[in-house]
């Protein structure tokens, strides 16, 4: 289907072919043409999803939800030591970025959508945050998200928003971009213990 371009608005994605053949023989194509405008005469037009309805299908997705892994290693750190974060995704049926939906049918037309990540942000616990970021976080000595606790805390709740974005496509078609944004919601949350190090003289 390459005389479409897959681009908004939908009814110009409508690709109709116009074919003739003889008494008993095989159908030939004589030429193509795109948008419900350019349908030929007596041609009823499909059923056209508008890109409202297709952002929804989006937003319903099963989507995967992150959490957050930390470093220093078993959720354990100190007070007034950098701690490292980063965005994990779980092993698991649901779509997170770089995967591809299966198709969704909506009334004419056949969509898949590829998942992609728009901002992550990292709460830490004791009232502050990242902000909203594009970077997933990484591992000591190079992760771009970082957080240094001033005080001790004995369960400090860490979690990550995620919202995801990505593009979709049409029956196998050129991917365009969705333009809207799913919020995930309820993401899981790491217990993390922040301790104070103490020390202390000792004589031999």
């Amino acid at each position: 289907m390459t005389a479409c371009s897959y681009r908004t608005p939908p009814s110009d994605e409508i690709l109709f072919w116009v074919q003739s053949r003889r008494a008993g023989g095989e159908w030939t194509t004589i030429r193509t043409m795109c948008g419900l405008d350019n349908a030929p005469p007596g041609v009823p037009a499909p059923a056209v999803p508008t890109m409202g309805q297709i952002q929804t299908a989006f937003k319903q997705l099963p989507f995967s939800k992150p959490r957050v892994s930390i470093q220093p290693a078993d959720n354990v750190t100190l007070v007034n030591l950098p701690t490292y974060y980063r965005a994990t995704w779980p092993d698991d049926n649901g779509l997170q970025p770089g995967e591809v939906s299966q198709p969704v049918k909506l009334l004419s037309w056949s969509v898949e959508f590829k998942i992609a990540p728009r901002s992550y942000t990292f709460r830490y616990g004791d009232g502050s945050s990242s902000g909203a970021v594009t970077d997933a976080g990484g591992v000591y000595p190079d992760g771009a998200i970082k957080h240094t606790y001033a005080k001790a805390q004995r369960a400090a709740q860490v979690s990550v928003d995620s919202q995801l974005t990505g593009q979709y496509r049409v029956n196998g078609g050129e991917w365009v971009d969705i333009n809207t944004v799913a919020d995930l919601q309820d993401e899981p949350v790491t217990t993390l213990e922040v301790q104070e190090a103490k020390a202390r003289l000792v004589s031999h």
